[in-house]
């Protein structure tokens, strides 16, 4: 028997007591519907990018957002590798996040990546705080990426971040998509991650 969306979504809760909701409840799914993201809403989760901490303050981060029927929106798309671009033409928005390799003064930042990281992890959040659903893809074409958006070598390319309104595993193009999408989610174990020393795992 298929599944509903309220359904899915508590399978994939991540089963960490006292965890922030949005945290929890985060999770990366392809079946989108068309339904629009409204703009109160896409501005809400672009104030939270522009408020993520960052190295000096420096907020060296660009989003280039395409609504669906925009320009922006097609380039993006068409950026996509073709098993992202199947399922990637539900979502309203599609962004594409860049940051600026050096600062102002045209020193090196090397920061820019990470700070770039905090910031979508940011408008994910308030993404998912909100109802929305986020899917993050690195499947897409990071050189066309910087000829299509005219960016220079001061810039370096992050993730293209689709944001919309979720829909049922059903509604995706293929079987292999939908048997990912009920797919339980998995971590590695704080052992691996959580360290002392390389080869020693912290106490907790």
């Amino acid at each position: 028997m298929a599944l509903s969306i309220e359904e899915i979504n508590k399978l994939k809760v991540a089963p960490v007591e006292g965890l922030m909701p949005a945290l929890a409840h985060r999770w990366s799914p392809r079946a989108f519907s068309e339904a629009p993201v409204s703009a109160n809403d896409l501005k809400l989760i672009l104030e939270a990018a522009q408020w993520a901490a960052s190295s000096g303050n420096s907020q060296p981060w660009r989003y280039f957002v395409g609504v669906k029927g925009s320009e922006t929106y097609t380039k993006i798309h068409g950026l996509l590798v073709d098993s992202n671009k199947i399922w990637a033409t539900k979502p309203h928005v599609l962004i594409l996040g860049v940051t600026a390799a050096k600062g102002g003064k045209g020193n090196p930042n090397p920061f820019a990546l990470y700070d770039l990281g905090q910031s979508v992890v940011s408008l994910i959040l308030q993404a998912t705080a909100l109802g929305l659903a986020t899917h993050s893809m690195g499947g897409f074409d990071r050189e066309g990426a910087k000829s299509v958006f005219n960016l220079g070598e001061e810039y370096l390319v992050g993730a293209v971040i689709a944001v919309g309104h979720q829909a049922e595993p059903s509604s995706l193009p293929n079987e292999t998509l939908q048997e990912r999408e009920l797919a339980t989610r998995q971590r590695k174990p704080l052992s691996e991650i959580a360290l002392e020393a390389l080869d020693k795992p912290l106490a907790l």
